[in-house]
């Protein structure tokens, strides 16, 4: 009888474990696969002024999620509610634009010098009435508050990279490519050899000048980087870095 309780509770748990939403199971976005978190941490729209909320990335791989930070089957919606001109979100000290974006985290930095850094995506913007940087290359933050490059979406769905012209200077954009609005698409950024290029949907890359930047290090951006005051919404269903 003691065996046959134990047994049927076993069955019991095995049962309720496996009927658990896939929300409440934990790493199921890191250590492999297109959207591995356990690299990256989160910036959010909320918190206080200056200060916005950042998520870490053990709090990633326990199933975090918010309204502006979710699953949906096998992608991440990132949303963002607005500019701050409407009050209803926050930004870093050194921007004027909300943002929900991960953070590349592991490695902090790399040399642009190296022989591989690249970051990869496949994503569809679903809402948009102005220009989202869906993914950039940043300069390390002990050495300037300044992005190396942005990639921009338009309204319009006009993609254009932004490119800082030294480390303290403002951008020069050089258009990309076009993908019609919600539509699905790929890109993929790489700053190697100390060369910057951008390629969109397996296309030929374009190569940027990087001026005079003198190949500082830096790390990857990716998520919706709101850029206008109305809300935006970006899906991604891969989110990939590789260093070498």
């Amino acid at each position: 009888m003691q065996f046959f309780l134990n047994a049927t509770a076993v069955s019991l748990l095995l049962t309720t474990a496996s009927a658990l939403p896939a929300t409440q199971k934990t790493n199921v976005l890191c250590g492999s696969g297109d959207l591995d978190l356990s690299k990256w941490k989160l910036q959010l729209p909320t918190g206080t002024k200056g200060r916005p909320t950042e998520i870490s990335p053990s709090q990633l791989c326990n199933g975090y999620s918010s309204a502006f930070f979710f699953r949906q089957g096998d992608a991440l919606v990132m949303k963002v509610p607005g500019g701050p001109s409407s009050g209803k979100c926050v930004t870093t000290p050194n921007s004027k634009h909300c943002r929900t974006e991960l953070r590349e985290n592991k490695p902090a930095s790399w040399d642009p010098r190296g022989k591989k850094n690249r970051l990869s995506a496949d994503l569809r913007v679903t809402q948009n009435e102005g220009e989202i940087c869906i993914g950039q290359i940043h300069i390390d933050d002990a050495i300037s508050s300044k992005p190396v490059a942005e990639l921009y979406y338009s309204a319009a769905g006009d993609l254009a990279m932004g490119v800082n012209t030294c480390r303290t200077c403002p951008q020069k954009r050089t258009p990309v490519d076009h993908v019609d609005r919600g539509q699905r698409f790929t890109y993929e950024i790489r700053y190697e050899d100390d060369r910057l290029s951008v390629g969109i949907d397996g296309k030929a890359f374009k190569t940027l000048d990087t001026y005079d930047l003198a190949a500082p290090r830096s790390y990857f951006k990716a998520g919706n980087y709101n850029q206008e005051d109305a809300a935006t919404t970006v899906v991604f269903y891969k989110i990939k870095t590789s260093h070498s």
